[in-house]
């Protein structure tokens, strides 16, 4: 009876799954050509305010299941360096136009292309970077990466209750453990509210920075539990 109930749970979470894809692939179409014009626009603008690096940068992200792949944003910091010659503090690149366009979170629309690419999906935690991974256990990695990533999340609509990068994990691993089409809707519409009223936490609250002690811990936690 066991296995019965549980082949009808998959056959509807695949359902589900299906149903997400569908939304997907239809608003990502129709926010994307929507959101043309406000990329050529912010483009522009970003190469008159900082004009010595292409307006889009590409980033190496963990994909589903593990996998790399080259994100696409908007710039938002400028590529000052010192005497040097090595990029300055994040804190001192970041000037007022690329914190409007992070307020707005303008950045975002260009990853509509990895949704319709396949890549990701609305809704999902969100692509870090290969040493942001490193502060969950290889379990925990791989629980995470089950899903798509997404552009927002159950953590970016927390964010600032994080205080460091593991609680934001904790965030994605309760998203990918509790994931419903109801738990999507609610992260979409909370969003929704967070980009027009403004209300998106400054980075000093929304990101905390990545420790080598956050690292560690995950370390010692992966040994402990191959004991």
């Amino acid at each position: 009876m066991r296995r019965h109930l549980n082949v009808y749970f998959l056959e509807d979470d695949m359902k589900f799954r299906r149903i997400k894809r569908i939304f997907d692939l239809v608003f990502g179409i129709l926010l994307g050509i929507i959101a043309l014009p406000i990329l050529l626009i912010t483009s522009i603008f970003i190469f008159i305010c900082s004009p010595e690096a292409s307006p889009i940068f590409r980033q190496v992200r963990i994909g589903y299941r593990g996998k790399k792949f080259a994100m696409m944003k908007l710039r938002t910091m400028t590529n000052q360096r010192d005497s040097k010659g090595e990029l300055l503090p994040d804190e001192e690149r970041l000037k007022w136009w690329g914190k409007f366009i992070r307020k707005t979170n303008i950045d975002e629309l260009t990853q509509i292309l990895h949704i319709l690419a396949g890549q990701m999906s609305f809704i999902g935690p969100r692509p870090l970077l290969p040493k942001e991974m490193m502060v969950m256990t290889k379990k925990e990695q791989k629980k995470r990466q089950s899903v798509l990533p997404g552009i927002v999340g159950w953590e970016s609509v927390n964010e600032e209750k994080s205080s460091s990068r593991a609680q934001m994990a904790q965030f994605d691993l309760y998203y990918v453990e509790h994931w419903s089409l109801r738990l999507d809707a609610k992260i979409f519409f909370m969003t929704i509210y967070r980009i027009f009223s403004f209300s998106r936490p400054e980075d000093s609250l929304r990101a905390p920075q990545l420790s080598e002690e956050e690292i560690k811990k995950a370390a010692e936690k992966e040994e402990r539990q191959k004991v």
